[in-house]
């Protein structure tokens, strides 16, 4: 069972990735690019363990939103733009901590 309350992009809730509602253009689109802006905003003062914290709670959020991948009831269009802007986080984060 999925926790649909669980924050898995920012502010941005499982079940408003996974239902149907909001809807993908443009509020889900417009929802995601102003928590990824937010985030990458944050990236700047945080410590390396803070950061390493980060990648490790990104890539749990990314596995639970695609732990039911072929679950054709949920919103897949959504799932996917998920993935592509939580991949921009992850990247980030990864060169912030090489930098």
């Amino acid at each position: 069972m999925l926790e649909l309350d669980k924050k898995v992009f920012g502010n941005i809730t499982t079940k408003e990735i996974i239902g149907s509602d909001p809807p993908e253009i443009p509020n889900t689109k417009d929802n995601l690019e102003k928590e990824l802006t937010t985030l990458l905003s944050k990236l700047e003062s945080s410590s390396k363990d803070n950061l390493e914290k980060l990648l490790k709670e990104q890539k749990i959020a990314e596995d639970h939103i695609n732990s039911r991948p072929g679950a054709m009831a949920l919103a897949q269009n959504k799932i996917k733009l998920f993935n592509v802007y939580n991949e921009k986080y992850i990247q980030k984060i990864k060169e912030k901590l090489e930098s």
